[in-house]
C-alpha cells in the first residue's frame, strides 16, 4: 500500500475545484498544503495515505518532467454504487470530462462497478467500489 502519490497540474484553482467534487462525493477532505499544493485525505484525523496535487515542481523531478505528459491513473475507492454515481455527476459538473459512465468494470471476478472522468489536465480519475459476487 503506498503512503502517499503525487502529481502535478498546470492550473491549481481549476484542479481543487475538480478535486474538491471528487473528494465531496466519495467522503473524503481536500485540505492546503502550500501556496501550490493542496492534499486529498480521508480526514483531518486519517491524513494517510494522502494525494498531493500542485503546480511547483518537487525538488526529486528533473527538468525532463513535464505536467500531463504522461497522464495517470488514480482510483478511488467509494462505500457504494451511489458514491459511484455521485462522483461522476460531480466531477462532471466541476470541469472533467466522462471517460466512462457509471457501471461495471473489468473482468466478472473483479467484481467493481466505477466510473471514470479526465480531469482538466487530463489525467484519469476513477471511484470504484468492489462487491461481493452475486449469490
Amino acid at each position: 500500500m503506498f503512503d502517499h502519490i503525487g502529481y502535478r497540474v498546470r492550473d491549481l484553482p481549476t484542479a481543487r475545484r475538480f478535486d474538491e467534487a471528487a473528494a465531496a462525493a466519495l467522503g473524503l477532505q481536500v485540505i492546503d498544503n502550500s501556496e501550490t499544493s493542496f492534499l486529498v485525505i480521508r480526514s483531518t484525523e486519517a491524513l494517510l495515505p494522502f494525494v498531493w496535487i500542485g503546480t511547483e515542481q518537487p525538488a526529486f523531478w528533473s527538468a525532463r518532467h513535464q505536467v500531463s505528459a504522461s497522464p495517470i491513473h488514480v482510483a478511488f475507492a467509494a462505500k457504494s454504487r451511489a458514491g459511484v454515481d455521485a462522483f461522476h455527476k460531480a466531477v462532471l459538473a466541476a470541469g472533467g470530462t466522462d471517460n466512462g459512465k457509471p457501471g461495471p468494470r473489468g473482468p466478472a471476478a473483479a467484481h467493481c462497478y466505477a466510473a471514470f472522468a479526465l480531469d482538466p489536465d487530463g489525467n484519469n480519475i476513477e471511484a470504484g467500489v468492489r462487491e461481493p459476487p452475486a449469490a
